[in-house]
């Protein structure tokens, strides 16, 4: 097939950014489509070629230029953080969806190197049931050659905030072929910086993808390069081994430099990747139910295996731990508040949120300042925020079809982010109703509503896993929110029972605001050391975004958006009653 003609556009991105993106038309119409991702410093006029070669033309193809490479706009090789363009590319699938019909189910990721984790981490953290991907040499670990270089950028970074690096990587390292390297060389849209912020993100994210890729269930094939000068074949190899897809395969192409569809001999990674994509077109992708994962799957057993002792040493260690905090750990205000009434509790998530570091003596301030700035308590404040975001956001929509609307929390702790949203609001077009199980929770948000003079909130005792609590709410509810309650129960029955009461008596087309914490890098250290609210050690199972979007989906709720924070600890999705 000769040279496709392609149509250039903008969109405009999750936080208003306009960026600069390519179509390739099909020759016929169709409902198949693949999105292709540029390797990091390069931009979508490169993937030109890679759009003929593949000769298929009886698929819609685009590519975008990530914010700060090629035409799009932004410090050239930045972005707000990693985790920016990874939503960068939600948001352009959901353009997509938008502008041209597409089905979420009808497209397969194509992608290169940095652009390979990034779609990794896309179908990790937002769970979109795309048909499949292919992961070029993806840069999971990129090979630095100083030693410490990853603890020196971030130092770096702690000493200069917008520090920028010159890439080492030259087109010799690339590919075999000349005419490549030439135009590589030629191509004045490719930047040659990266921040040092983007280089620990990505380095951060692909930590975490090696770490959870049993996460990931789309059809994989991985290609990986036999003679890498720029990213390391070894940690390709363990994200391979980790993934649970049904249909996964890998391809090792001996001799081959890192730009792997740009080799000489690209001509077999290419033929394997239409191979692929064709195939896995053939057949709708029939992946097996999650909504029993709570009894058998990978975060099933890490869940048992937290419940049992470790290995001496690291048990010993972990006690230790556990009787600082015990002891010393008093000082701190906010570990005192977790002591006694669980690190769980609303009490405690109220403290995190005002995030005010108080103790007793200077050292308890500093070991409470510390106590509030680990990542998990950092994630909790950004899930406050996200949170907030979707509600405004769900208040907005649901106040042009209503003349008043019913807010509902069902297990709201002391409801102060749904509080901080409601200052800011007329209070006659709005009724919040905020329910939890603990009394001492309702009193501490009744003081803090009267301390805001609202008083168009009401709180009031109830069970959010109560169906009949549930359905005897009135008047029905426009917005319910479920935030930080699921998480902390393993049993999906339980969560399905909650959900069920909650699709009934929302009104029509109204929201479900839902929490996940599909990842946490100190699930054991908590475990270990903290205690819940029932005074037992705080063991939690994590439930991937997949298993928890399918368990909103049964109730008969469609995911219409999401929130995740840097970290990918926690994220906050709303759905709508359909």
């Amino acid at each position: 097939m000769g040279k496709r003609e392609q149509e250039t556009n903008e969109f405009t991105t999750w936080d208003g950014t306009r960026l600069f993106y390519r179509t390739w038309p099909p020759v016929s119409p169709t409902d198949r489509a693949l999105i292709l991702i540029h390797r990091g410093h390069e931009h979508s006029g490169r993937l030109q070629e890679l759009v003929d070669d593949l000769d298929l033309p009886s698929f819609w193809a685009f590519s975008w230029d990530n914010r700060g490479h090629g035409k799009s706009p932004g410090q050239r090789g930045d972005a707000p953080s990693y985790s920016a363009l990874v939503r960068d590319l939600d948001a352009f699938a959901r353009h997509l969806q938008e502008t041209h019909g597409l089905k979420m189910e009808n497209i397969a990721v194509v992608a290169n190197s940095v652009g390979a984790v990034t779609a990794a981490a896309w179908v990790h953290d937002y769970a979109p049931p795309i048909r499949s991907m292919v992961l070029a040499a993806p840069a999971f670990r990129i090979k630095l050659y100083v030693p410490f270089a990853i603890p020196a950028l971030r130092l770096w970074r702690w000493w200069r905030q917008a520090a920028v690096i010159n890439s080492y990587v030259k087109s010799r390292m690339l590919t075999h072929d000349p005419e490549q390297s030439r135009a590589y060389d030629e191509d004045k849209l490719i930047t040659r910086n990266i921040s040092v912020k983007i280089l620990l993100g990505l380095h951060d994210t692909a930590t975490r993808l090696l770490r959870d890729a049993g996460a990931i269930r789309t059809p994989t094939l991985v290609l990986s390069a036999g003679s890498d000068w720029v990213v390391k074949n070894s940690a390709q190899r363990r994200f391979f081994r980790g993934l649970s897809s049904a249909v996964k395969r890998m391809e090792h192409y001996a001799g081959f430099f890192h730009a792997i569809l740009y080799e000489k001999g690209r001509e077999k990674p290419i033929n394997e990747t239409r191979r692929f994509l064709l195939e896995s077109f053939e057949h709708p992708v029939e992946l097996p139910s999650l909504l029993e994962a709570d009894r058998g799957g990978y975060s099933r057993t890490e869940h048992d295996l937290l419940r049992q002792p470790t290995v001496w040493p690291r048990q010993m260690l972990f006690t230790l731990q556990k009787k600082s905090i015990e002891t010393v750990g008093r000082l701190s205000k906010g570990i005192r508040v977790g002591l006694r009434t669980g690190f769980d509790s609303g009490q405690s998530l109220d403290y995190v949120y005002e995030n005010r570091a108080r103790g007793l003596t200077p050292v308890g301030k500093w070991i409470d300042h510390a106590y509030l700035n680990t990542v998990g308590w950092r994630g909790i404040r950004i899930r406050r925020k996200h949170l907030q975001e979707l509600l405004q956001k769900a208040i907005e929509d649901q106040l042009q079809k209503h003349d008043k609307i019913e807010i509902v929390d069902v297990a709201t702790g002391c409801g102060r982010y749904v509080l901080e949203v409601l200052e800011k609001l007329p209070q006659e077009k709005i009724h919040a109703r905020l329910r939890d199980w603990t009394p001492a929770n309702l009193e501490q948000g009744r003081a803090l509503a009267a301390e805001k003079g609202l008083e168009n909130v009401e709180f009031e005792l109830g069970d959010a896993f109560d169906r009949d609590g549930l359905l005897a709410i009135s008047p029905q509810p426009h917005i319910i929110i479920v935030s930080g309650l699921y998480e902390l129960f393993p049993e999906n029955d339980r969560v399905a029972i909650s959900l069920a009461g909650i699709a009934e008596v929302l009104v029509d087309r109204g929201y479900l605001l839902y929490t996940c914490q599909p990842w946490h890098p100190q699930l054991e250290l908590i475990a270990r050391t903290l205690v819940n609210r029932e005074g037992e050690p705080w063991v939690m199972r994590r439930r991937t975004q997949a298993e928890m979007d399918e368990l909103v989906a049964a109730a008969g709720l469609q995911k219409q958006d999401m929130r995740i924070d840097e970290y990918g600890i926690f994220t906050v999705s709303a759905a709508r009653r359909v």
